[in-house]
């Protein structure tokens, strides 16, 4: 209950084994305790497929964003655990429509202490901003 009483924003990630009602209501559990500021993450859930970290589960937002005010980020880089799909799966979170996406980045992704496998260098994400832009104005979205 502490993300309760905290001012700032706070995330909450989807359980991977909970249902979208379960994690709705821990979010709804979150704002009971005196935070509003609630923001939703699709990280991937833990499935049997062994190509990447987690499946991320995409197909969560649309129902999200029928049935609640909440933003949605997506975090492709922990929800794949692969560098060469975080920019695939975030454009198609962008088009699934994610309010926004939380991406590793790293100026030498294989020296980094810590996920240098999903991290981004700066030129890849120098080209994800202009891919999601351009997909943004087909899609009638805008990328801030």
């Amino acid at each position: 209950m502490q993300l309760g009483w905290t001012p700032s924003a706070a995330p909450h990630p989807f359980a991977g084994s909970a249902t979208l009602d379960e994690w709705l209501m821990a979010a709804e559990y979150i704002m009971a305790g005196g935070n509003s500021k609630v923001i939703l993450c699709e990280r991937g859930v833990r499935t049997f497929a062994d190509h990447t970290r987690n499946t991320l589960d995409l197909s969560i937002i649309p129902p999200v964003k029928k049935v609640c005010h909440l933003p949605i980020l997506v975090d492709p880089s922990h929800g794949t655990g692969h560098r060469d799909y975080v920019i695939p799966m975030s454009l198609a979170a962008l088009a699934a429509g994610a309010d926004g996406l939380i991406v590793e980045i790293h100026p030498d992704p294989p020296t980094a202490m810590s996920d240098g496998q999903q991290s981004l260098d700066y030129p890849q994400f120098t080209s994800l901003l202009e891919q999601l832009r351009k997909l943004a104005t087909v899609i009638g979205r805008r990328v801030n």
